[in-house]
């Protein structure tokens, strides 16, 4: 089969959510809602365009996803990629016919954590001697959690940079908490953290995710999901990997491609705090940045590294990228999956 065969793992995520408003064959139709259920629309933007995608449900107990062990619901970074890892090799050894195709795997926010340690053990696998040989490429992540020194550290001087909080606030955060942003020290630094801070919400998700004829459709166990949450914060979750960096480099330096793309306005995880660590790895630089562009127009920015790493922004776009763009993100996804320049 000719398909690049993506997995995508998103931590505290569940199918639906990539397959309705990022990168899926369907989205809500927003601008007809008004009341009760929601409409899925067809995305004529969909990655499943140009690659067939598996949509995960990791850990176990996000989305729809449970087990009848108890113990398995106590997880983590370490363990979730592990999981991930059984699940695709007892897929493809279900679907063999998958077997010879190019293999990324691919995530977005906290998947920046786990999706390399994915493609470690894969790769880890085939040097160790496994049975089953993968056809690993590469890996991808959007507005990707990397590392909380630089994507937390990001948080205050991108918000400032874009304007979106004033000069006296940015002066006050920067004193109270001395440059340092992750791990508030003092009660005015937390306070001051706390009002840069915004949050959004997904409604409409909740709507159709938590309907019985919906949960019917997709073949949910009854009484194996009480509240489908998009985040499941609940979980005895231990977050024992508190940075990929080492994957990642592991990873380009044993000749697999990498593409980290971010929204432009993205202040969860900022792309100036990306940049930072992908500027720590201390590759050297094969294609300066410059601007790319879809439909004759700039889409973002690019930079390639050696070690086939690449590094994109998303104009306009925020927390996820495909969310907000679209067209652009399939563009981009379609030029580095056929190894073209952005």
């Amino acid at each position: 089969m000719g398909h690049q065969l993506c997995n995508v793992s998103i931590r505290g995520l569940m199918p639906f959510e990539p397959v309705s408003i990022l990168a899926g064959p369907l989205k809500f139709d927003v601008a007809g809602y008004t009341e009760g259920l929601p409409t899925l629309v067809y995305n004529p933007y969909s990655w499943t365009k140009v690659c067939s995608i598996i949509f995960l449900d990791s850990p176990v107990g996000t989305g729809f996803s449970y087990s009848s062990v108890e113990e398995s619901y106590e997880t983590g970074d370490t363990k979730a990629a592990r999981q991930v890892h059984t699940f695709l090799r007892k897929w493809l050894i279900d679907h063999l016919e998958f077997l010879s195709n190019p293999l990324y795997i691919g995530g977005d926010s906290y998947s920046g954590i786990v999706v390399p340690v994915v493609a470690q053990e894969i790769a880890k696998g085939a040097q160790d001697g496994d049975e089953l040989l993968y056809n690993l490429k590469g890996y991808l992540v959007g507005n990707p959690v990397t590392d909380e020194k630089f994507d937390n550290g990001a948080f205050v001087p991108y918000a400032h940079g874009m304007g979106l909080i004033s000069d006296e606030l940015y002066e006050s955060t920067k004193k109270s908490c001395g440059g340092e942003y992750a791990s508030p020290t003092n009660e005015q630094c937390a306070s001051h953290l706390q009002s840069i801070n915004k949050s959004s919400g997904y409604l409409l998700s909740y709507f159709w995710a938590n309907n019985d004829t919906v949960r019917e459709v997709l073949n949910i166990h009854k009484g194996t999901v009480q509240q489908w949450q998009r985040c499941n914060y609940g979980l005895p979750y231990a977050h024992d990997i508190p940075s990929s960096l080492k994957f990642h480099l592991n990873l380009t330096s044993r000749g697999h491609r990498a593409l980290v793309y971010s929204g432009d306005h993205d202040m969860i995880v900022p792309f100036v705090g990306t940049q930072a660590w992908i500027r720590s790895l201390n590759f050297s630089i094969v294609d300066d940045w410059r601007p790319w562009s879809a439909y004759g127009q700039v889409a973002g920015f690019t930079r390639t590294y050696s070690n086939n790493l690449t590094f994109a922004t998303v104009k306009g776009a925020g927390h996820t990228a495909p969310e907000y763009r679209p067209k652009e993100c399939l563009v981009m996804l379609q030029r580095w999956l056929s190894g073209a320049p952005l």
